[in-house]
């Protein structure tokens, strides 16, 4: 299911709402100018934004505890994740101008709300004010250092505090304890088998790390998970800060 799936409330008639922090952090004229063209959708987990070779005609702002994936496909059929995007940020062409293919695949890992907005009008808007073209450009930058920070994390560091840092960042968009996520579909975004996802689970469980039952995994200590996790996460927070101040949803406060 692709672009129309969920409930749609067309017009968003007053300003942006306070779920999306990346809209949240635009100033007043320019979410005034954007109100009217935004729709409040519900995103249903599982469900596809676009695939690879798609033109993406929609981009979406997902807001409070929403969460989406960008996977790319290999030729054997394994998946990799390359970004995890939730409140903060936004999904689909936010960069380029005219045709745009994508070259990820766009998936709901937790369902929640969003707002969403025709792309070609999304640039229309931006020509109109350097204010908005400028947010939306720092979060470009934001995205891709995320994505190479992941590039580089995926081949420098093992499995564990790979597993720990895809755990703070769903809690960091979820704004809770409770992680919606099987331990199937962890194994597919850290690209291993699920017994050796298990096997990490079952040892940051012993440890009294998280707690995980169906589907579910709790996080029990937010501080020991940081502590096993490698710099990853903070390294992107930190250039969230520094690019977008106040926008990145960390839970819990600042990094160290």
């Amino acid at each position: 299911m692709r672009q129309g799936q969920g409930r749609r409330r067309a017009g968003v008639a007053k300003g942006v709402g306070p779920s999306s922090r990346l809209l949240s952090a635009l100033g007043y004229e320019d979410r005034a100018l954007l109100a009217p063209h935004l729709a409040a959708v519900q995103f249903v987990r599982g469900s596809m934004l676009f695939d690879a070779g798609d033109d993406v005609v929609s981009t979406h702002f997902p807001c409070d505890g929403t969460m989406v994936s960008l996977v790319v496909a290999l030729p054997d059929g394994a998946l990799a994740e390359t970004a995890t995007v939730g409140r903060e940020g936004a999904i689909g062409g936010i960069v380029s101008m005219g045709h745009k293919p994508a070259f990820a695949r766009a998936v709901v890992q937790i369902g929640g709300p969003a707002l969403r907005i025709d792309t070609a009008r999304l640039e229309e808007l931006k020509m109109q004010s350097p204010s908005l073209r400028d947010t939306i450009s720092r979060y470009a930058n934001c995205l891709i250092a995320q994505i190479l920070q992941s590039v580089a994390c995926n081949v420098m560091h093992s499995l564990e505090p790979r597993f720990c840092r895809w755990l703070l960042m769903a809690q960091d968009r979820s704004g809770g304890s409770l992680v919606p996520l099987t331990q199937e579909f962890l194994a597919e975004m850290l690209g291993v088998q699920r017994t050796t996802v298990t096997a990490v689970a079952a040892s940051l469980q012993a440890r009294n790390l998280i707690a995980y039952a169906r589907g579910r995994i709790t996080i029990v200590d937010r501080a020991g998970l940081e502590a096993v996790a490698c710099g990853c996460h903070d390294a992107v927070v930190r250039h969230f800060e520094c690019v977008l101040p106040g926008v990145y949803p960390l839970f819990g406060g600042a990094p160290a």
